[in-house]
């Protein structure tokens, strides 16, 4: 047996469907305040270090989620094979 499910909604739906928060007045601050201090030249000024705590939150996210990934693909690939067999 095989279903699909098809859900058309949009992104802010959609995370807020996930209870992920809205980030977007943040990002707006931030890209601000990166803006200001390109203009101005402040010296020692580096945005990777900056952004640094937040890269390393995603990357965590992403191998969740890639894990989560894999564990469908596993259950779905044993289940597969025992269906064949019978």
């Amino acid at each position: 047996m095989k279903v699909n499910i098809e859900i058309d909604i949009t992104p802010a739906e959609f995370r807020k469907l996930m209870g992920w928060p809205d980030v977007q007045g943040f990002q707006n601050e931030l890209f601000d305040q990166i803006r200001k201090n390109m203009d101005t030249g402040v010296e020692g000024y580096d945005p990777l270090s900056m952004l640094q705590p937040f890269m390393t939150q995603s990357a965590g996210a992403m191998e969740t989620f890639q894990k989560l990934l894999g564990s469908f693909m596993k259950v779905y690939s044993e289940s597969d094979g025992k269906e064949k067999e019978a």
